[in-house]
């Protein structure tokens, strides 16, 4: 299927004026994803110019085929301090929700969204509670060398398939989570204080999806054994971590089952080939009976939920 033409649209810097007139920038992000019609079936590149963008964005369904595109990542922020608990926000809660899925500094809802070089941070300090920095509800989106920062919550790969490459994600209580199928490539993440890196929730067997890691690295505060790669925040949550550095900040134990032992039989959370200086850590996985195949002294097998994800493919 040949590729939807391109169109470009541009944001002024944040404080200048934009009208989004024939020509010119638009005042807001918001106001340039506005201007994209639903049903939208153009690849539309919204370019930002460098600065902070102090702003909730929503990108809502059927608004398909955007980029948002900054200078770089350091350069380009959208920042906005909604938690779990107070939200402000131009959508009412029957649009974007409410709690934590409605918190997200940037809720994106139309496919095939892409976004490179840009950061996204939820500036809630830490003790706020969920505070979510991007929320995905939506196929087929990928993230390009963007950065992602906030405390807990801060990720919320929640639906669909996504692609992450060379991107930055810190945060320091499930701050991966949702039921996504996700791959994250070459990403670095950094965890900030004790808790847990993912939050997966897959609820059954049957469903297909997981979050894989795949040559990532693992990186904390200085301090020894004070985060879990994650926990299942579904009976049967499924995460794997292959080809990834972990520094001495990942507890030996590795992975939490939640304070519920039944999730042992059927969580499927998994290391493949992780290298680190984490002492006594050893690679392996919680819920034996339900983990994927890997074997470990076979550097040629691919765990087919990565290949899967690798074999989709994404298209920038």
């Amino acid at each position: 299927m040949a590729q939807p033409h391109r169109r470009v649209l541009r944001v002024a810097p944040p404080g200048s004026a934009g009208g989004g007139g024939d020509g010119e920038a638009f005042p807001t992000v918001q106001a340039a994803v506005d201007a994209v019609p639903l049903g939208n079936r153009e690849r539309t590149v919204i370019r930002l110019a460098p600065g902070v963008y102090r702003e909730p964005v929503y990108v809502p369904k059927t608004k398909n085929f955007i980029t948002l595109a900054g200078a770089s990542a350091e350069a380009t922020v959208i920042s906005w301090d909604n938690t779990a608990t107070r939200i402000k926000h131009a959508q009412t809660s029957r649009v974007i929700g409410t709690g934590t899925f409605g918190c997200g500094t940037v809720i994106v809802e139309g496919e095939d969204f892409i976004a490179e070089n840009i950061t996204f941070q939820n500036s809630a300090p830490q003790g706020s509670g969920q505070a979510v920095a991007v929320r995905v509800t939506a196929d087929k989106c990928a993230f390009y060398g963007c950065r992602f920062l906030g405390w807990q919550d801060t990720l919320y790969l929640h639906y669909g398939k996504q692609y992450l490459r060379d991107c930055y994600i810190e945060g320091n209580c499930d701050f991966i989570f949702g039921n996504s199928i996700a791959l994250l490539e070459h990403c670095h993440i950094h965890c900030k204080s004790a808790g847990f890196i993912t939050a997966h929730s897959r609820k059954s067997s049957s469903e297909s999806t997981g979050y894989v890691f795949l040559r990532c690295i693992i990186t904390g505060n200085g301090e020894a054994g004070y985060i879990f790669l994650g926990r299942p925040w579904g009976p049967f949550g499924r995460v794997v971590f292959a080809h990834t550095f972990m520094d001495r900040c990942v507890k030996a134990t590795g992975w939490h089952n939640w304070d519920k032992s039944e999730n042992e039989r059927t969580a499927c959370f998994y290391e493949y080939s992780a290298q680190g200086p984490v002492p006594g850590h050893q690679a392996g996985c919680l819920g034996v009976e339900n983990c994927l195949t890997l074997k470990q002294n076979s550097s040629l097998h691919t765990p087919s939920l990565i290949q899967t994800l690798i074999d989709h493919g994404f298209s920038r």
